[in-house]
């Protein structure tokens, strides 16, 4: 069993290593409880320790700048951390107890090391998601948000901005100070004197525009700006952020769009990992990689932002009548106009024909529903428009690959 640190320590100034059950690991877990992607992780660290376990868990309450402090009273069999500050990383490079690092991107990690895995989130795969729900949306124009000094935030700013060139969309970005109550004592009067600078930036984009935020608290930032220079959200600014921290997301005006990621399962995997690491049966160097599931869309991106009226209208009436059986037909009635004429308006704005974005947002309808409620498959059918269960499996399978039923599975392990 080795200490955290080199500082001294004696017996008496670790109680908790006393009361411990002889055989039973201790794990220190250095991940904040005060963000969603913290929190996710532990999530699946608990479950893991459950099922594999038991295992004494000491936990780095708040964030992580107290966790420095209490270093010097943990042993630990293993380690759990996030890599968010430079102190941190200099203490844990020391160390030879087993350590799965969280470094978030492109981040700085620690060195290579026999008793080292490692936890990176996918920038590339979160850039996209969140440029193709803004793209799906109707936005030409993007931009993104994110905070200076942040090598993840620079990744993540990177990946949006290669995936916007790559596809013909021009794209602006802009830094802010990373004012948050995670990072900075006096962050009300830091977001308040940089406001004004974010707020000219919003006004001088090219309006409408599709803008990603690095996550959901330079989401909340941008929001407050928006409103500040009485600019309409989503439809002069659409934002989505990354984490789908719900409180986060809830407390913003409008409701925060964002980005989930498969923060519990990386955590579970950390744990897996970890426990083999602590009883040298892994290699070292391993690497998980936190995925995107999926955009929760919300009111800060629910906009059909295309220069085409009619087919802006025509996707308006198929994402509100998503739970009933449509064909091209009667998107054609609805707006009164002929088929060809409105194909043709599609493929020009959309570059896909009716019947597609019909199987579309049926789609995302019965996704949503398989992911959000407990609703049997059959019911799902009904309330995405399907019709029958043979219809929903027909159109999963085409799509996704997987029934329903595994695909419900699937997304719930990630």
């Amino acid at each position: 069993m080795i200490d955290l640190t080199t500082a001294t320590a004696t017996p008496t100034q670790r109680p908790e290593a006393a009361s411990r059950p002889r055989g039973t690991p201790q794990v220190a877990l250095l991940v904040e409880t005060s963000t969603e992607f913290g929190r996710g992780l532990l999530r699946g660290i608990l479950r893991y320790s459950r099922l594999h376990g038991p295992w004494s868990l000491l936990v780095a309450p708040g964030h992580l700048g107290s966790a420095l402090a209490q270093l010097g009273r943990w042993r630990a069999d293993g380690i759990v951390a996030r890599l968010q500050s430079a102190d941190l990383r200099q203490v844990l490079r020391s160390t030879r107890a087993p350590l799965i690092a969280s470094t978030l991107d492109e981040a700085p990690g620690l060195a290579p090391a026999g008793n080292l895995g490692e936890i990176r989130t996918n920038a590339a795969a979160i850039a996209q998601q969140a440029a193709e729900h803004l793209i799906e949306a109707g936005f030409r124009r993007l931009a993104f948000c994110g905070f200076q000094g942040s090598d993840w935030s620079l990744a993540r700013e990177h990946a949006f901005l290669r995936y916007a060139a790559e596809h013909g969309y021009p794209c602006d970005h802009h830094r802010i100070a990373r004012a948050g109550w995670l990072q900075e004592p006096r962050w009300i009067s830091t977001a308040q004197h940089q406001q004004p600078e974010l707020m000219r930036w919003l006004q001088a984009l090219p309006k409408p525009v599709g803008l990603m935020a690095c996550n959901d608290v330079c989401g909340r930032e941008v929001l407050q700006a928006c409103a500040a220079g009485t600019l309409r959200v989503p439809d002069d600014v659409a934002v989505v952020g990354v984490d789908n921290d719900e409180m986060m997301c809830e407390l913003s005006s409008p409701a925060l769009s964002s980005v989930e990621l498969g923060t519990e399962a990386a955590g579970y995997a950390a744990a897996a990992l970890l426990d083999r690491l602590m009883r040298k049966e892994a290699a070292a160097g391993e690497r998980i990689i936190v995925e995107p599931r999926r955009v929760v869309a919300r009111g800060s991106s629910d906009v059909i932002a295309l220069e085409d009226a009619l087919v802006a209208a025509a996707l308006r009436f198929m994402r509100e009548h998503a739970k009933e059986r449509l064909d091209v037909g009667d998107v054609v009635r609805q707006l009164g106009v002929s088929r060809r004429t409105l194909e043709r308006r599609f493929l020009a704005a959309l570059g896909r024909g009716i019947s597609s974005e019909i199987a579309r947002y049926h789609l995302q309808r019965a996704e949503r529903l398989l992911l959000e409620t407990k609703l049997p498959t059959y019911q799902v059918a009904t309330e995405a428009g399907y019709g029958s269960v043979k219809s929903l499996r027909r159109a999963f399978l085409r799509y996704t690959g997987h029934t329903p039923e595994r695909f419900r599975q699937n997304e719930r392990r990630r």
